[in-house]
């Protein structure tokens, strides 16, 4: 296995690098899967099938980190990755429409539940008048938290709105919170300067955050559409070492390590 970090806007100056040439490319193993991925807990998971399933099934990964969530796509589109691991399909749904990509997402592996979290606050009724919540700034998740807030009582929205909706779609807001869009890795940082934030479960995880028992409220998994899975080219999804790893992270091996290692805050998929 090959381990390598990509920090947000330094993955596209290596995409640039060596007159056209990325760095990435030129250091690729022979054969090996390049899989793009979140370093928790996606990277993780990753790591666990590179380290105990991938070699009985033929597979040589090298495992690429980002910490956003732009570049992962970029760079699967333009032939850098040979997948990435890091989305749901709500998310890379809107980023191919918005972008021009043809991505298609391959395996669903986890749900990460997004939740509301304080320093300021220890339940939700205890959110001031007044108070900013930081949401994040993609439309996606921005709609998704936006529904988190309403379904538990903080806002109401504008029937059918669901998770497409935005600022606008808030009919009512009894306590006159404060929206702040952020950029969704920035959200745990954000903590000690809003009142409360809406954040992404990689992201609390990431930041220490435990999921199923800080949030002041966490997101319901039944019929949730927010599954993170395998993405791929569009026209790969045939691929026969791709189709393996999917199937992979489905094993009921990597259900038993998720469930053991995160305790709750992340969810194997069905």
């Amino acid at each position: 296995m090959i381990f390598r970090r990509i920090a947000g806007v330094a993955a596209l100056a290596l995409s640039l690098a060596a007159c056209g040439t990325s760095q990435s490319a030129t250091n690729e193993p022979d054969g090996a899967l390049k899989i793009g991925v979140s370093p928790v807990p996606h990277g993780e998971i990753i790591k666990y099938v590179d380290e105990n399933l991938a070699e009985s099934a033929g597979l040589d990964l090298e495992i690429v980190e980002f910490t956003d969530y732009v570049q992962p796509n970029v760079q699967l589109d333009e032939g850098k990755l040979d997948a990435n691991f890091f989305q749901h399909k709500p998310y890379l749904d809107d980023f191919n429409s918005s972008k021009g990509t043809r991505l298609t997402f391959l395996a669903p592996v986890h749900l990460e539940p997004l939740g509301l979290y304080s320093k300021k606050v220890t339940e939700l009724g205890g959110l001031p008048g007044g108070a900013t919540v930081a949401v994040p700034n993609d439309a996606t998740n921005l709609g998704r938290a936006l529904k988190l807030l309403a379904d538990n009582g903080v806002i109401t929205l504008k029937e059918g709105a669901g998770t497409a909706a935005t600022e606008r779609d808030v009919t009512g807001n009894p306590k006159n919170l404060t929206f702040e869009p952020l950029e969704a890795a920035q959200l745990p940082r954000s903590l000690d300067d809003v009142d409360a934030a809406v954040i992404n479960g990689n992201y609390a995880i990431e930041a220490g955050l435990k999921p199923a028992s800080e949030a002041l409220v966490l997101e319901k998994t039944e019929a949730n559409p927010y599954v993170n899975g395998l993405v791929v080219a569009t026209g790969k999804e045939q691929d026969a070492d791709l189709v393996a790893l999917g199937e992979l992270l489905q094993d009921q091996k990597v259900k038993d390590f998720i469930a053991r290692k995160y305790e709750g805050s992340v969810i194997p998929a069905e």
